[in-house]
């Protein structure tokens, strides 16, 4: 039973971490959609728990959001923020965990190919996001594609590579302090 709540523990904790960094954004003139520090939240997330785990911390965040704590850029929330611009990308959150916690716990020791799995979840988030986007404001997707997804990628980048660094640092005394409670 102690293992169970631990799990609740960290699903929990990755959540807040997620409403806490998620909603600060910067304004980008290119596109009608911010940067936000949500996707590197979630890399991090991605990164301490494992896919089924990622994934309940990412939907209780979207949960919480769509209940209207202001967890979303902007301190944005409502369940209208996910029929908004950006509501492909909320949604595309899901995918984005999913595929990183996945590539990352299943080559644990292979820091490229779980920055590769990143990148991967990544450009699957920005493509569901930018369609939803291009459908919102009545535009094609490859003429959405700039605004949508590529200006981001930059950036991104520096996400993934600095989440895959400090998750690797910060799993070790996670699994230590695991492994301490529960013996």
């Amino acid at each position: 039973m102690q293992t169970k709540t631990k799990d609740l523990v960290y699903i929990a904790l990755m959540a807040a971490i997620i409403c806490i960094l998620a909603p600060i954004s910067i304004p980008i003139p290119a596109s009608t959609v911010a940067l936000t520090l949500g996707t590197f939240a979630l890399y991090l997330t991605s990164y301490v728990l494992e896919p089924k785990k990622a994934l309940a911390a990412t939907g209780l965040y979207l949960l919480l959001g769509a209940i209207g704590l202001p967890v979303f850029s902007g301190y944005g929330s409502g369940i209208g923020r996910f029929a908004s611009a950006g509501g492909g990308y909320l949604i595309g959150y899901l995918f984005l965990v999913a595929i990183s916690s996945r590539c990352i716990h299943r080559f644990p020791h292979r820091p490229l190919i779980q920055i590769g799995g990143m990148f991967l979840a990544t450009l699957v988030t920005y493509s569901i996001g930018t369609f939803w986007m291009a459908r919102v404001i009545g535009s094609r997707f490859w003429a959405t594609l700039p605004a949508g997804a590529l200006v981001f990628l930059p950036l991104d980048t520096v996400k993934i590579i600095v989440s895959c660094w400090l998750g690797q640092k910060i799993l070790p005394y996670l699994k230590n302090s695991m492994e301490k409670t529960t013996a």
